[in-house]
């Protein structure tokens, strides 16, 4: 089942970090949790660019070998992908998550300068792969690539499936998944918690302000780190 994103919303959303986005859902969630979010080394290319939110379009690639499928289904199945991922905008916006199912990933990348122009072209948000990136300095400036590594060969890169379950870096990724995610990594947000999020971010960041200020005042001491963590939990 597909959803709509108020603007509104999507702004919001996009205006955090993925490490606030966490922190709201816990107390969104009412407590702390190990789940839901990616783990590991993730690169931002070409650069790190502005959070990313959407609803997830799932693939898996493999690059070690040769398709078995024919040239033509190999076709095929790139143009289906295509279709698959395109038709993203404001109301409902598409994040890409990628597996490489090889057994080493990243030996051939499908990221780089074309695909990322491509997939920005058919208005898709960024998107989250433990695969290779290349074309460091030719890939669109404006789309968000989370990738597991940087590599200069596509090798025998090619579309394995579309739509089915993945799994990257650590994060269990099912079409239609709300996802945000940034140079940190990803976290999915549960629909039950999506209306409660915006009071929770201002919650967070109520909660961090007088931490902040008080390490920030150019005379901090212990004294005022005990009054600013009682004052943070005195904010509900």
């Amino acid at each position: 089942m597909q959803h709509n994103l108020a603007s509104e919303l999507v702004r919001k959303l996009r205006s955090v970090d993925t490490p606030t986005i966490c922190n709201a859902l816990e107390i969104a969630m009412g407590g702390r949790t190990a789940q839901g979010f990616t783990y590991g080394s993730i690169g931002a290319a070409p650069q790190p660019l502005p959070a990313i939110v959407g609803f997830a379009r799932t693939a898996r690639i493999r690059a070690s070998a040769p398709s078995q499928r024919s040239p033509q289904d190999v076709r095929r199945m790139r143009l289906d992908y295509y279709r698959y991922v395109a038709g993203g905008n404001a109301e409902v916006p598409i994040i890409v998550v990628m597996q490489d199912a090889d057994e080493r990933p990243g030996i051939g990348s499908f990221w780089g300068e074309v695909n990322s122009v491509v997939h920005e072209g058919l208005g898709v948000a960024g998107v989250l792969t433990n695969g290779s990136v290349r074309d460091l300095g030719d890939l669109s400036p404006s789309f968000p690539i989370l990738a597991g590594s940087v590599g200069p060969s596509h090798a025998h890169v090619h579309v394995e499936d579309i739509g089915t379950p993945v799994t990257v870096f650590g994060l269990e990724v099912v079409h239609g998944d709300l996802i945000h995610a940034d140079r940190h990594g990803a976290v999915l947000i549960a629909l039950e918690y999506l209306d409660a999020l915006p009071a929770c971010i201002d919650l967070v960041q109520r909660k961090e302000a007088p931490l902040l200020a008080a390490a920030r005042s150019g005379s901090f001491n212990l004294a005022m780190l005990e009054q600013a963590v009682l004052a943070a939990d005195d904010i509900h």
